[in-house]
């Protein structure tokens, strides 16, 4: 029963703020923190889900920028919860398609988010451009999702090289975002569902790498993403065992 009155009160939810929002978005479409207060606002439902959110944001981060973010991408549950740690003067990269789903989609693109056609290589390859040229012109920051693909318990999977490119090109730092383990912890008919941590890691500065040695940033910053994902989980297992 609890499961079913979530799940309900989810669907009203995305309905009103997708219409609501639609219209407030049409007011200010496409302005550098619409993304920021449209994925606070999804991200507050974390609360819904029965979870605490801890986000850790250092020192660097808060006071630098432009950067290129990059997360682990777990599941559907992380635009309730990821979403929530989105800064502002920041929009993400997602499929084209994403625009027609009814109330969401409409919100995702007044938001100013980027869209690629993935089934047009020439036009997901012209991203990186666009990308670069909000990042140079704008002073946008820029989400990116490097697995490409959300990993359901796979544990974090191979980073695809667009994001590297782009801060490469651009000449601004990577933030990795790492968010701990939600997989098959988010239980809809269980009223607590226990804490996540969300943790920003320092910038990794890209000036010194080259579309040549593109895999070796990818490699550092995968390596970084990985321990400090398994940190995070043994953290909240000490304090679960401790409770």
């Amino acid at each position: 029963m609890l499961a079913v009155i979530r799940i309900l009160i989810l669907g009203v939810f995305i309905v009103l703020v997708g219409i609501i929002g639609s219209l407030l978005l049409l007011l200010r479409p496409f302005h550098r923190d619409n993304t920021h207060v449209a994925a606070r606002v999804f991200g507050s439902m974390h609360q819904l889900l029965g979870t605490k959110l801890e986000i850790r944001v250092p020192a660097s981060v808060q006071a630098g920028g432009p950067f290129v973010y990059v997360a682990n991408h777990q599941n559907s549950w992380d635009i309730f919860t990821m979403s929530r740690s989105l800064r502002k003067g920041t929009v993400s990269i997602g499929k084209k398609s994403l625009k027609w789903i009814p109330f969401f989609g409409q919100i995702y693109w007044l938001s100013g988010n980027i869209l690629i056609d993935r089934a047009n290589s020439s036009r997901a390859h012209g991203t990186i451009n666009t990308a670069v040229k909000a990042i140079n012109e704008k002073q946008l920051s820029i989400w990116m999702f490097p697995e490409g693909t959300r990993s359901y318990g796979r544990g974090l999977l191979p980073f695809k090289t667009g994001a590297f490119h782009t801060a490469v090109q651009a000449g601004v730092p990577i933030v990795p975002v790492c968010m701990s383990s939600t997989h098959k912890k988010i239980k809809l008919n269980r009223w607590n569902n226990g804490k996540i941590i969300i943790e920003m890691l320092p910038p990794i500065a890209t000036d010194t790498y080259s579309r040549e040695s593109i895999r070796s940033l990818i490699a550092e910053t995968y390596q970084l993403m990985h321990d400090k994902i398994e940190a995070l989980d043994e953290e909240l297992n000490r304090e679960k065992a401790a409770e």
